[in-house]
């Protein structure tokens, strides 16, 4: 991990939040331990998986909103091709502000419905924090390759929204492949989960 460019991308956020709400107020403080943390805990995954190497890859990540798994990952993984998505253009423009700051080359911005991405398919595909696993399916497994995951991080309450998707995993051939879970960095208990998805 880059310190210094972590340090950087910290303090450029905190300014972009001022003049647009990327994060709350309250978070703020919590930004590494909520937002970054959380977004770099794509570690788990790649580790437990065996994926080291990402040249040439590509990941989506669907709803970006703050910039959150997209823009950590692009930092902590440069070989790696992001693409964030998200349709609110202001937050898209806040985005690119950072990008242009840290010289991000391997972040791709779009500001577009992830229902109106044709002809590409990613390796990776992510979601954080956008809507319930029943409503992302649809969008993310038509845009992944075969041999593709689709990473969705999510709360406590995850088997809820397992259950509540059973009929649209099965309606787009995907299933649950694993739930990794790890705990952020907070002084309350703060449980999180990594949803592994593939293609049957």
């Amino acid at each position: 991990m880059d310190k210094n460019t972590f340090d950087r991308y910290t303090e450029n956020f905190l300014c972009e939040n001022s003049k647009i709400n990327l994060i709350s107020k309250n978070d703020e403080k919590l930004l590494w331990e909520k937002h970054i943390f959380d977004s770099l805990s794509i570690e788990k995954f790649f580790q437990k998986y065996d994926i080291s190497n990402l040249n040439g890859k590509k990941l989506l990540d669907i709803g970006t909103g703050g910039g959150f798994p997209s823009v950590p990952i692009a930092i902590n993984y440069p070989e790696l091709n992001v693409v964030a998505i998200d349709s609110i253009r202001k937050k898209i423009n806040s985005l690119r502000n950072l990008k242009d700051s840290l010289n991000l080359d391997n972040l791709n911005l779009i500001c577009e419905r992830a229902e109106n991405i044709k002809n590409e398919k990613f390796d990776f595909i992510t979601s954080r924090a956008v809507a319930a696993l029943k409503i992302l399916i649809p969008y993310a497994i038509p845009l992944l390759k075969d041999d593709g995951y689709f990473v969705v991080y999510k709360s406590v309450k995850v088997n809820d929204e397992i259950k509540e998707a059973k009929q649209i995993l099965e309606k787009y051939s995907s299933r649950i492949e694993d739930i990794i879970e790890y705990d952020l960095p907070l002084e309350e208990n703060y449980t999180r989960n990594l949803v592994i998805i593939k293609k049957k």
